[in-house]
């Protein structure tokens, strides 16, 4: 079976053969955070399940790549992006702030344009022809082909562009501008997706953050007046195609999981501790396939390689099933110990894939 059927067949609860796995270290340079980089690579290459193909000088090639692929990423300069906003961020590899909300004053409203979608996401520059030629690639080889929209595409975007406080406060105040703009830029992430189903990807992916440490960023009410019905229209046709949607949300987010799952999610990614595996299982479970973002703040981090081991044990056996609905992501960062690094590695690659207990 292909890493393609075999993840399709997890996603939708079709027995799939192994738990499917990805993990990834972001784009920094791991050494100024005071990591020996080639001690980080013999960590990958002894994981070759979650690593294919790793080669050492990986880990340099794609931080030198960031100002070229990312340059959103890069510290010590400022990047506008295609609604206006100014981001800057500490470190390179590192996703930052937005340090220029366009529009603080609703004034400059009426002066918003929005992007072009043949050139660009909203963030960064789009190459539509490189985009397909990578989701034929992909399916050729027998891969998993995904494809979607930047992070923060619909609440994170306007609340780029009014701010924070701004935004909620537009919200309890039915301020009526506030429509306008999310119609505009649901336009646009629109606009995309009919690109992107073009393609005929395997998934497309609508991520942004809702959640905060305990509780979402926005009320439920909030969430279901303003945000959702944007979702909807966004879904809607991917599904109609038979394309699978892939949502993905930091944070604690139990209170808005119905109206996730109503407005068109078939895979959830969402985190385990901040929600609790316990409640997971128990509102998630079954109802929507479960990309379960792997802890990076507390047991990753601080753990011992047992605590970690029992960590993945406990999420493989309260969230998997032999149907399917289950995936793990780590993406760790810094200051997370190597040992640890290579102890989730292991952990994830044992569980799921070479003593999965569901098959």
């Amino acid at each position: 079976m292909t890493e393609r059927e075999n993840r399709l067949r997890a996603y939708r609860f079709q027995g799939p053969e192994w738990i499917p796995i990805a993990a990834g270290l972001p784009f920094l340079d791991w050494g100024s955070f005071g990591y020996d980089v080639r001690e980080l690579e013999s960590i990958c290459l002894r994981h070759p399940i979650l690593f294919p193909g790793f080669e050492p000088g990986t880990l340099a090639r794609r931080h030198a790549e960031v100002p070229t692929l990312y340059p959103d990423l890069v510290a010590g300069r400022r990047y506008r992006d295609g609604w206006g906003c100014e981001w800057e961020t500490l470190h390179t590899g590192m996703v930052g702030g937005v340090a220029v909300h366009p529009l603080d004053d609703w004034s400059a409203f009426e002066g918003l344009a929005s992007p072009d979608p043949d050139r660009e996401d909203g963030m960064r520059p789009l190459d539509w022809e490189a985009l397909a030629d990578g989701i034929r690639q992909a399916k050729s080889a027998g891969g998993f082909a995904a494809c979607g929209l930047p992070h923060g595409h619909t609440f994170l975007r306007v609340q780029d562009l009014r701010g924070y406080v701004n935004l909620i406060l537009d919200m309890a105040d039915e301020e009526p501008k506030l429509a306008r703009l999310l119609d505009q830029v649901t336009a646009f992430n629109l606009a995309l997706v009919r690109r992107f189903i073009a393609l005929s990807p395997d998934m497309i992916t609508i991520a942004e953050d809702l959640g905060m440490q305990t509780s979402p960023m926005l009320s439920p009410e909030d969430f279901r007046r303003h945000i959702a019905p944007c979702y909807e229209i966004l879904t809607r046709p991917i599904k109609d195609a038979g394309i699978l949607v892939h949502e993905h949300s930091d944070g604690y987010v139990l209170p808005l999981l119905d109206d996730l799952i109503r407005t068109g999610g078939d895979v959830l990614n969402l985190q385990d501790l901040v929600n609790g595996i316990g409640n997971l299982a128990r509102e998630a479970k079954g109802r929507v396939a479960i990309d379960l973002d792997i802890d990076r703040q507390d047991v990753t981090v601080r753990g011992t390689p047992g605590d970690i081991e029992d960590h993945i044990r406990q999420c493989v056996l309260a969230l998997g099933s032999p149907a399917g609905g289950l995936s793990l992501v780590y993406q760790p960062w810094p200051p997370t110990p190597p040992a640890n690094l290579d102890a989730t590695f292991g952990a994830m690659e044992r569980m799921c894939v070479e003593e999965n207990p569901w098959r």
